[in-house]
Parts: structure tokens; sequence; C-alpha cells
């Protein structure tokens, strides 16, 4: 079945199962009943378009803006089948019905590799039941996926509209429909321009659109051009509307000061002094809500008169009852359990094919060696915020999110008011980068704002409280082994890698609810207890982003096993920037170095071996390869490494160029080609590989926390620093084309980026650094 087509049905009383909504059909979600209302004299054509009265689109937009240009690429899907110049779609926040929903892209998916043989035909959607879709509007911004989710429905959405604005044109002027054409919103007919959308909107909405058909590629005029971004002069003067912008009539503020231990709790604190303190309204004490460790909270007139009272709290932080969490201690453990599960084949087998151990024992050359990477944090620009207000039982919320459904959900629940009483308007975001897929920061806003007898309150973490209390990328060691034969062709990959699982704990801080429905469908829908195993969020089941870009074995290797042991560290975890990918590439591209090196080959041409079938990897690393000039002479002092790695649908590889200062590495150039498919804007997929980059070289060079005595010693930038300007290296970017839809672009660029860094630290100086960071 297609992929946009596949329904699951049959769970009986809880109703049909959809294997993400991203997966809905285009025509199906184009809304049905569910037109947009209108307002000020727009007229809704289906759940996505609007038309104004002065022509301009309206388009209902159901994803966060992040930096990532989403909202300038979504537009213009809509600009091109309309036929309207870019500036004219204006975009107002789409509703929580099912056709905005996007599931799929954090947790649907089929888990095979370009390779398909030996897979074990296990499918990791994360089933979803209808009931949650339809409740919770499940609209998420994440897993690269806007573009490719969005590709076929909103370019239907606007053909569609399209057809019914020329049928009613041809009824107003009484001319053949096949007649008439469109420029910049208006209709023409040979004898001249006729009427502007606006004019034609409200017959249109009762016009049949008769047979619809998209734009051929021949035909467009703006999908594929670096259209400027349409954010950008808001974010330039300062209009757009943050999280930390929001101002409501009476808002007051809230400083957050979280127990430091991670897990730990609250005891007595001078809670009578603090509210003596000028400006300081309440202190509200919080237990753990959504995933968060206990807090105090201060609430006070502004912001500097809370978070001051909120650094004077003396509080007897209590320890948690699992005892102080250690990162050194915990790798220590990752170590042994990855190499006693190694040792004995247990974990859950991603990829398994072949006789792993009879190719092993045969090998004329035999390899093993262990990489691991620590705990990372976010550090988005902008600290975890929420503006919420309780009044006469209902609830508002204005947020810079990922998940407006869990944001919902998270509301109803703390301030125990149905879903109909909750109101989320979604804010830009300064930066997301998986951690505003949590609603932790939502929910303390919203316990906060049930204390404020109906005034708005925003609750603004600081640096230190947003740096110590993040879901951390999780700590995790992989033991690798391969066997060569005497020619120096592998002839197996056995990986196994230890960490905790990402999605159950993530399950289990969003979706509380749903775990009395996954018993059911586990007890009833599957009685003989073989549920697929990524159904059982709450358990630590096999999680595909914890093996994500091992098991998807894009290289020839005729025996493998990829394996996955999950573990409990207690620090908590969530989805960071490439989720799986951005550290197992690192695994995987550093291992492949060493066999190449291993086997006396070519990096690059012992991976176009490997990649013998599979046309579109070996053209991107090709491109990458004689872009950086691969082969050609360098200055003394200086080397190349080079990585390619699949992720989210798209291909990317990189060849860093890099030096020593001061024993340390200090890249010099970065040539990154990707195939993401069809471009939408170019101007923002380079924008987004320089994004990626900078992103991944910060997380490799320096990227780590370190947990001691169950406090996260990284406290803001000082200690935690990211890439300046003077250490950005030139960045190169070239684009692959294309007929292909769509794929991802906000995460691919960064896998790559850590193991062609310590592969050409290993051509410079001969070390093979198996460890993140890179950089000391």
């Amino acid at each position: 079945m297609k992929r946009r087509t596949w329904l699951l049905t049959g769970a009986g009383a809880l109703g049909a199962l959809v294997v993400g909504w991203g997966f809905m059909p285009p025509r199906a979600r184009l809304g049905g009943a569910h037109t947009l209302p209108a307002v000020d004299g727009e007229v809704g054509l289906n759940g996505w378009i609007k038309i104004a009265r002065d022509g301009a689109v309206v388009l209902a937009m159901n994803r966060s803006e992040m930096g990532q240009g989403v909202h300038t690429s979504l537009a213009q899907l809509v600009a091109e089948e309309l036929d309207v110049p870019l500036h004219t779609v204006r975009l107002t926040e789409a509703g929580h019905e099912a056709i905005y929903g996007n599931i799929a892209a954090l947790v649907g998916g089929v888990p095979f590799g370009p390779r398909d043989q030996g897979r074990t035909g296990y499918r990791f959607a994360h089933w979803i039941t209808a009931k949650v879709g339809r409740e919770l509007g499940l609209n998420l911004t994440g897993g690269s996926s806007s573009i490719a989710d969005a590709w076929d429905t909103l370019r239907l959405a606007a053909a569609t509209a399209r057809a019914q604005l020329l049928g009613a044109a041809a009824l107003k002027h009484k001319l053949p429909v096949d007649e008439l054409t469109v420029k910049a919103g208006t209709i023409h007919h040979a004898s001249g321009a006729l009427s502007h959308y606006g004019e034609l909107a409200a017959q249109a909405a009762l016009t049949p659109p008769g047979e619809v058909r998209l734009k051929d590629r021949k035909q467009w005029t703006q999908i594929g051009q670096a259209l400027p971004r349409t954010d950008l002069a808001a974010k330039v003067n300062g209009s757009a509307r943050f999280g930390l912008d929001v101002r409501e009539q009476g808002q007051v503020f809230a400083a957050i000061r979280h127990c430091p231990m991670l897990g730990g709790g609250i005891g007595p604190a001078n809670v009578d002094a603090i509210r003596a303190r000028p400006g300081v309204l309440r202190v509200v004490s919080l237990g753990p809500l959504a995933g968060s460790t206990a807090a105090y909270a201060v609430v006070a007139r502004t912001t500097w008169h809370a978070r001051e009272a909120a650094r004077a709290l003396e509080v007897d932080w209590q320890p948690p009852p699992n005892g102080r969490l250690d990162s050194k201690d915990i790798l220590a453990a990752l170590e042994a359990e990855a190499r006693r599960a190694h040792q004995g084949g247990e974990g859950f087998a991603f990829l398994k094919q072949g006789d792993v151990q009879g190719a092993l024992a045969g090998a004329a050359t035999k390899l093993e060696a262990v990489y691991s990477a620590p705990y990372l944090s976010h550090t988005t620009m902008e600290p975890m915020n929420c503006t919420a207000q309780v009044l006469d039982g209902h609830v508002t919320v204005w947020a810079p999110t990922q998940v407006p459904g869990f944001a919902r959900d998270v509301a109803a629940h703390v301030a125990g008011v149905s879903l109909e009483a909750v109101t989320v308007h979604v804010t830009y975001l300064g930066g997301g980068f998986g951690r505003r897929l949590d609603v932790d920061f939502i929910a303390q806003a919203v316990r906060i704002a049930l204390e404020m007898g109906g005034l708005p309150v925003q609750l603004v973490w600081s640096r230190e409280e947003d740096m110590t209390h993040d879901f951390y990328r999780p700590a995790e060691v992989a033991v690798l082994q391969a066997g060569l034969d005497a020619q120096g062709q592998p002839l197996a990959l056995a990986i196994t890698n230890a960490s905790d699982a990402i999605v159950p704990r993530w399950a289990e801080r969003v979706m509380p609810g749903l775990a009395p429905t996954l018993d059911v469908l586990n007890r009833n829908a599957f009685p003989d207890g073989r549920a697929p195993a990524a159904l059982m969020l709450r358990g630590d089941a096999p999680d595909k982003t914890a093996s994500e870009g091992l098991f998807e074995l894009a290289y020839a290797i005729p025996n493998a096993r990829i394996a996955h042991r999950p573990t409990r560290s207690g620090v908590p975890v969530g989805m960071w920037r490439g989720v799986g990918h951005s550290h197992h590439a690192f695994f995987k591209e550093g291992f492949i170095d060493e066999l190449a090196h291993a086997a006396k080959a070519d990096p690059v041409a012992f991976r176009m071996q490997l990649l013998e079938g599979l046309p579109r990897h070996q053209a991107v690393l090709k491109r990458a390869a004689e872009a950086a000039g691969w082969g050609q002479p360098l200055p003394a002092g200086v080397a190349r490494g080079v990585a390619v790695h699949e992720s989210f649908g798209s291909v990317v590889a990189q060849v860093l160029e890099v030096t020593k200062e001061n024993g340390k590495p200090r890249v010099k150039r970065v040539v990154c080609a990707i195939d993401c498919g069809t471009v939408v804007n170019p101007g923002i997929v380079v924008r987004q590989m320089e994004s990626c980059i900078v992103f991944g070289l910060t997380a490799a060079l320096w990227g780590r926390i370190d947990i001691i005595d169950g406090e996260v010693q990284q406290k803001s930038f000082p200690d935690h620093p990211l890439m300046t300007m003077a250490q950005c290296p030139v960045i190169e970017t070239h684009l692959m084309p294309s007929d292909a839809p769509p794929t991802g672009v906000g995460e691919p660029g960064l896998p790559p980026v850590a193991p062609a860094l310590a592969n050409a630290w290993f051509a410079l100086t001969g070390e093979r650094r198996r460890s993140l960071p890179l950089g000391g």
C-alpha cells in the first residue's frame, strides 16, 4: 500500500488505528466538512485555504516556525498552485482537527534501510489510536517532516481552490473555464483581466472544483526558487512575536527554581521572607509536572522582581529517592552493559542478516572498537517560557511549542478542564531542536496561573534552569565489531549499543493518558501477547530512535547484526536535533573509516564500492568529494575527512578540512552535498545545512553534560560554549537535482559532521578518537 494511504482498522470498540495522521490521503486532508471559518469577510474554500476581500490568500498554518523557514516554504507551495505572489499569502493558526496532524513525523514510519534484504519485517510505527489523534490534534513539528508531509496536501488544497475560483469566474463572466488563466491572483481572458480572487471567493465556495490537476514541474515559477523568507522583515524590525514577547492585559511574571538534583524534591523554604520582597505576589510550590523536577516559582510584577526573589530562595532541597546520579558512573555502566549484551548476543536486533559469527570466525582481519557519546543539552537561544491564563473556566496558553496538541492536553489536565476549554496560541520559537516537543514548562505555567485569580502569568526559565533541567540527548556506548576478507572486503558487521530509550520516556511525560488505552490494546487487540513492541510505549520496548542510523545499513555487508540494549539511567532524556542519527552516524562512519584504513583503501573509494547499487548515495558522495578536491594535495598541516549518512529520507555527504591549533582540531572548510528530493526553496535548504553544520560542530567539539552528585555541572554558555563566528569554517553546500518528493532538511546535515571531523583528525594525526566531544 502507498505510504500515505496506510490505514489500519479493526481495533474494536476503541476505533480505528491510524499510523500517523501524516499518512492520511491528501484528499482526505482537505477538510471535508471542516472549512476555515469566515473572519472579516474572508471566505473559506477548504480546511487550509481562505480568500480575503482584497484577494489575498489565507493559509492555515499547522507547523511551528523555529528558524527553519517552514512558514515560507509551505506558503510557497500554496502560492505556486494558486498563482499568487508569495507576499500575498497570509498565515492563520490552524485548529486541532485531524487534518492538521503529523504524528508520523516523530514516531511513525518503517525502519527499512535502502537495502531491504534480510530485514525482519518488523514495523516500528508507533501506533496511536484515532481517539488520541482526534482529541489532541497531533500537529507536531519535528522529524524534518513538515515539507514532506505537506507536499501533496497543500498543493492539492491550493489547486482545488484555484479550480473553484476559475469555475466561479466562468459562471460570473459566462465564459468557458478552459479559456481562463490566472496571473498574480487575477483571472484573465483573451479579452483582458476579469476579476481578482477576492471578488470571486463567495461564489467559489459554492462551486464544485471539477477535475483538479496539479501543475507540471515545467510550469513552476516559485517552487525551486530562493524566494526571500516571509518572516525576515518582522525578525529584523522586532515585530515578530516569540514566546518571550507575549504581553497581555494585567500580565504578571514568574521565575522558577528547580531542585538542583535531577529528580529531587522540595522541602521547607523561606517563603514568608520572599513574599515580603518588593513586587512579589506569590510563591507557588510545584511538584513534578510532565517530567519536570519539583520546584518553587515566584510570581511578581516584573521579570526582574521575580528572578531576584527566586535567587533569594533558601530551600531544604530533598535528594531523589533513587539516589544521586553521576554521568561518569552511568557511562561506565553503559559500556559494561553494551559489552555484555554484545558478547551474549542480547538486545533487540533491529537488523539481523546472514551468519555474523561464522563470518567473523573466518575473517582474515578482525576489528573491534568502542564508541561513546555524552549527554547533550539543547541550549535553544530562547529559554523555556510560557504564558498562561485561567479565567472563568477557560485556559489560554501562549507558547513557543512544537506540539500544540500536547500543550492543549497538558493544560486541560493541570487545570482540570475539558480540551474544548483550552486555547493554545503558538508563537515563534527561538529554537526548538526537539526540546519543545516536551510540555513541562507549559504544565508549570498553567499550574501557576491557577493561583493568580485570572491574571495571565508568563513563566520564564533562566538560562541556568534551562541548561540544568533539560531533557538531554541520551549518553550512549556502542561496541562495534567487523571482519574483512583477505582482499579487504567487509564480511560481517556487528553493533550493540546501550542507552536509555527516548520515545518511551517521552511518551510517559506527554501522553500519560494514553497508558490505559495501550494496556487495553495489548490485552484485547493482541491477546497472544504479540503486540507490536513499539506500541508498548511505557516500557523498555524497542525504540527505533535508539538504533536509527545504524540498522538502516546502506553499506553492502552480507552478514550483519545491529542491536540495542535499553537501559534506565534516571537521567531525563528526550529528542535532540537528529535524534539517534546525531551520534549513531559518528559510531558508524567512524568505524567504516577504520575498516577502510585496515583494508589500506581510500576512504571515499571504500565507501563507493560498498554503496554499489545505491546510485543516490554514490552520487551525493561523489559530488561532495569532487567539490572538496578529494585526492588533491593540501597545505602542510591540513587533512580531510569524509562521512556520508542518510536520515529523514535525505542523503548527505560531507568533507571537512581540519588543522591543529593548540593541540586541538580546528575546522577550516566544510563541503556538503545533499539529496533531499525536490527542493522547494534552495536558499532555505542551504541555510539549514549551514545551521546543521554549525550546530553539529558545536556538539562535536565541545558538547557535553556532566552530572556529579545528582547535579548538572554546566550552567550556562561560559562552561557550555557555542561556536562563534570567528571559529566558523567556510561552508559550501551543493544541492543534488531530483524529481522525487521532498525529504527532510532541518536535521540531515548534522549527523555526518562529527564523524567527518574525527576521520579528518585521524588523517592528520594518526589518533583515532572514538568518544565525543573531540575538542577537549
